[in-house]
């Protein structure tokens, strides 16, 4: 079973350069930079500074002009030397007199009950946005198969309507979840609209999953790995992840010991439908078998299944909440994967009490999602204009996946095995030869290549990882597996 988390540090953090068309001097607004920074209580006594290599990246700057502005700010006494090398924010009185005119803001952070997101992912979240980064792991749809066009034709719609401007109902708008209702109805799932929630996407799901009905010390089984090992949604509320093995055919619930211990609640949670991260599908005996299990271990299924209409080959089975005939599961779906993350738009079905508890966490939250996007969101699927855009990602999906399949034969096939997705736009790539794939993502970052490391998912699978066909041109999807192939025979030459 796969252990969950990452050591942390206490480095400092920097998202900052300095203003190369400034008549200041680059060393002189450096070191004003790191003075705001220890004033305001951001940076604090003894958190650890970058290399000089380091910081000579994140200024870019040249690292003569770093070594000036650490000497002046030796000088000033704001930084010191520490033990062992390294240097660090000061620890004498000026530096921490300067600290007395702010909160010291690291202590509230530190103390916070939300846990950080491990510092790979918070790498990644950070590069996507960044100039120059071939994004071969992103979790989205490229711009190019965002149905736009599609998009348009609802809001032009809409502008000759009367707009509902005001706050929703607390289970979300009466006219989307009766969409809803339908859209659920075609693949299994028969929902009373007071079983439907409107959510923030699937993430909001799990969040208020997590605050709304998980005890502390409460056990979250998840597949190994596990879309979840990068999140610390369930272990902030005090919940611990527990993993359980994966075969073909998906999670083995049978592997669990002891669902239910020490008198504290748990739960599993399962993306059936092309896995996120290793795309594979669980076939409907399976998704009996994990029903049947937890049923008669009183243990409740959160079933993830975002990825459904993404399917390239054949339709998937019907969901596990379609065989739930007990109130047993609670089913997520959203449109951030299968048709544009931006409308930050998913739904959440379950029964009636557990609904209207999420109802009531979600109100408290934010009053409800965006009723704009609502009324958007309910023209698309009354109009038939989601199921029309989904065919059209759909086709273009196979596309880029056979390429990936081709790219995959023609670079990795010394390097690495995968198999060939079925839906979705992941794959899930086993190095050869017990490579590092956190290596592999530091080298890779060098040349400007954003990847994902098996280790995020699960620190058991440090020799995989996880690539996408569904963002990159079939121009820089060429240009970057090519190049993620030659840092990887690299690697195998020492």
């Amino acid at each position: 079973m796969g252990e969950y988390g990452e050591k942390r540090t206490d480095a400092i953090s920097i998202s900052w350069k300095p203003d190369r068309q400034s008549k200041i001097p680059l060393y002189s607004q450096i070191v004003s930079y790191f003075s705001e920074k220890i004033s305001s209580g951001d940076w604090v006594s003894g958190q650890v500074l970058p290399s000089q290599r380091k910081l000579s990246e994140l200024f870019g700057v040249n690292r003569s002009t770093i070594v000036e502005a650490m000497d002046e700010l030796a000088s000033l006494g704001m930084i010191e030397s520490g033990f062992g090398g390294g240097t660090r924010i000061a620890n004498d009185s000026w530096s921490l007199l300067m600290q007395d005119k702010a909160p010291d803001w690291q202590s509230y952070i530190r103390a916070g009950g939300f846990r950080a997101n491990v510092p790979t992912v918070q790498i990644i979240n950070h590069l996507e946005f960044e100039d120059g980064i071939t994004r071969l792991s992103t979790g989205e749809l490229s711009p190019d198969l965002v149905q736009m066009d599609l998009t348009r034709k609802v809001l032009n719609s809409l502008s000759t309507r009367n707009l509902f401007m005001n706050y929703p109902d607390p289970l979300g708008m009466p006219g989307l979840r009766a969409a809803l209702q339908t859209h659920l109805r075609q693949i299994g799932i028969e929902a009373p609209l007071s079983c439907i929630l409107i959510v923030s996407g699937a993430l909001q799901a799990l969040q208020l999953i997590s605050t709304g009905i998980v005890q502390a010390k409460s056990t979250v089984y998840v597949e190994s790995p596990s879309y979840l090992g990068s999140l610390n949604i369930f272990q902030s509320v005090g919940a611990e992840l527990q993993g359980v093995p994966l075969d073909a055919s998906g999670i083995l619930p049978w592997m669990i010991r002891e669902p239910q211990s020490n008198g504290r609640h748990s739960l599993l949670y399962t993306i059936p439908t092309f896995q996120n991260p290793t795309g594979c599908v669980m076939p409907v005996s399976r998704r009996r078998e994990v029903l049947k299990y937890c049923k008669e271990n009183h243990m409740p299924v959160i079933e993830d299944d975002v990825f459904r209409d993404l399917w390239l080959d054949e339709m998937p089975p019907p969901p596990i909440k379609a065989l739930d005939q007990s109130g047993s599961v609670v089913y997520i779906g959203s449109l951030s994967k299968c048709f544009s993350p931006g409308l930050r738009l998913g739904w959440l079905v379950g029964p009636e009490s557990v609904v209207q508890r999420l109802a009531d966490v979600k109100m408290q939250m934010d009053y409800g999602v965006s009723v704009l996007t609502q009324q958007v969101v309910e023209e698309l699927f009354r109009s038939g204009l989601y199921y029309t855009g989904v065919n059209t990602i759909r086709q273009q999906l196979r596309e880029r996946r056979d390429l990936m399949m081709y790219l995959l034969e023609k670079y990795f096939a010394d390097l690495a095995e995968w198999n060939r997705p079925a839906g979705g736009f992941f794959i899930w790539i086993k190095l050869k030869n017990r490579v590092s794939a956190e290596q592999l993502f530091n080298r890779a970052l060098k040349e400007g290549l954003l990847i994902l490391p098996g280790s995020v998912y699960d620190m058991g699978y440090s020799s995989s990882l996880r690539l996408t066909y569904g963002y990159l041109s079939a121009e820089e999807m060429e240009l970057g597996m090519r190049r993620l192939a030659e840092i990887l025979r690299a690697m195998g030459r020492g």
